[in-house]
């Protein structure tokens, strides 16, 4: 699928340079000239608002870091210098906090949309797993972010997640001592979380290059699923998807702004701005809000299966969640790539969105706070607490991958596919110019 490029230098520079390294002759072929389908609709942008939030977190982040101290003595008290000392500190910051907000809102959107329009199937499979890499390296690099302003939900957090290690058979306390650097979370722990917070970004800058590496292979997938069938099917990346893409860009960065500048400590926790305290628990302990769904399967697990205690179970279970992202391209197996065209799988899918976005509200609340009604005192009103939400969503969670990816794929008769991309396109435009003008 890659493109070939027409470029020509013009000067003699040009000619000597591009004969030594053709890296225009690179960019011309694989990003101006890529051949792209036609039909690609906005959900395709967040790849590129991706890209963007990538180098907003990593500017920021460089900056930040030249103010920061990674010291348990002094981490909290270098944070606030940076907010009230450090010239456009507090913007450098709230932009760094709410960018991973708004990099984890774009991710999500962006793994859906591939969910939806059949993104992991042949020949995408290992472009698939490498974004399902790269959303691994997030979790881990925005984690260990949080960690560093040495808050009390900071310590806490740390303290928290970082002990799930400990269920691990055998190897779980040697595993939780070596994160921690000791044998309680202090400074080692924070010093290793600085150092790793730093250093993933640029692994993350990596992997994403191996990514759009692996999508000029195959080439987009596209909102019919149907193959490229020929030079009539794409448009040349530039201009027309530069400019989609642009617009799409500069929409979620006013997006972005408005919680920068308007709501920049909505998203997260007020207990933060109360330096960390080893002696005084949180009454309620919660991560960050792009962890929740996981953080609710984590506690739906309250029950032992011979050996395997709850904590190991909850353990197993919120990382099989992620986990089971690999092998999707394997569990689907209808033989057509978009929901488009699959009726009973657009049903399920939808259910799946909502899903998630209860085990969100799930891990949110307190485990036996109620979900539904605050009579707590009364036992014969019907009432959900935020785990049975939980349990009852997680339980959804791996029926949609396990047992209604495969059986619908097997049992589900899909609508007609569109012999081409431009069959489609033609027959969309058509249909929309034989509506009557109001």
């Amino acid at each position: 699928m890659s493109g070939h490029s027409s470029y020509e230098p013009k000067t003699a520079f040009g000619k000597w340079f591009h004969e030594r390294l053709p890296v225009m002759d690179l960019v011309k072929g694989q990003a101006l000239d890529f051949p792209t389908p036609k039909n690609l609709n906005y959900w395709w942008t967040f790849g590129g608002i991706l890209a963007v939030m990538l180098v907003v977190q990593i500017v920021t982040g460089v900056v930040l870091v030249m103010h920061y101290t990674p010291n348990t003595d002094l981490a909290f008290s270098s944070v606030e210098h940076i907010m009230r000392d450090v010239n456009y500190g507090w913007l450098l910051r709230y932009m760094h906090a709410n960018g991973a907000s708004m990099f984890f809102i774009a991710v999500y959107i962006h793994i859906f949309r591939g969910m939806y329009y059949g993104s992991y199937k042949a020949p995408r499979e290992i472009l698939w797993m490498i974004g399902v890499i790269i959303y691994l390296i997030m979790m881990a690099t925005a984690f260990m972010g949080y960690v560093l302003p040495w808050g009390q939900m900071s310590f806490w957090g740390a303290k928290v997640i970082t002990n799930l290690f400990s269920a691990i058979p055998f190897f779980g306390d040697a595993i939780t001592h070596w994160l921690w650097g000791g044998f309680a979370v202090d400074n080692p722990t924070l010093n290793r979380f600085f150092s790793l917070h730093y250093l993933l970004p640029f692994v993350l800058a990596g992997v994403v290059g191996l990514h759009i590496w692996a999508l000029h292979i195959p080439g987009n997938n596209n909102p019919t699923g149907v193959s490229v069938k020929g030079a009539q099917d794409t448009v040349p990346f530039h201009p027309y998807y530069t400019m989609k893409d642009g617009f799409a860009i500069v929409v979620f960065l006013l997006f972005y702004a408005g919680w920068v500048f308007f709501a920049p400590n909505f998203l997260g926790h007020a207990i933060n701005y109360a330096e960390a305290n080893p002696l005084s628990t949180p009454a309620h302990i919660v991560p960050e809000w792009y962890y929740l769904p996981f953080y609710a399967i984590l506690r739906a697990i309250t029950f032992n299966i011979g050996p395997l205690d709850a904590k190991l179970l909850g353990v197993i279970a919120m990382f099989g969640s992620i986990i089971i992202l690999f092998f999707l391209p394997w569990l689907d197996t209808s033989k057509v790539r978009s929901g488009t065209y699959r009726p009973i799988f657009k049903q399920f899918f939808w259910l799946f969105v909502i899903n998630c976005v209860l085990l969100g509200f799930a891990g949110s609340g307190a485990p036996d706070n109620y979900f539904l009604s605050h009579e707590a005192a009364d036992p014969t009103k019907w009432a959900l607490t935020y785990n049975v939400v939980g349990k009852i969503c997680t339980a959804f969670y791996f029926l949609y991958f396990l047992v209604i990816l495969p059986v619908v794929g097997l049992l589900e008769s899909p609508k007609p596919l569109p012999p081409s991309i431009s069959d489609a396109v033609l027959a969309k435009n058509n249909k929309a110019s034989a509506v009557p003008a109001e």
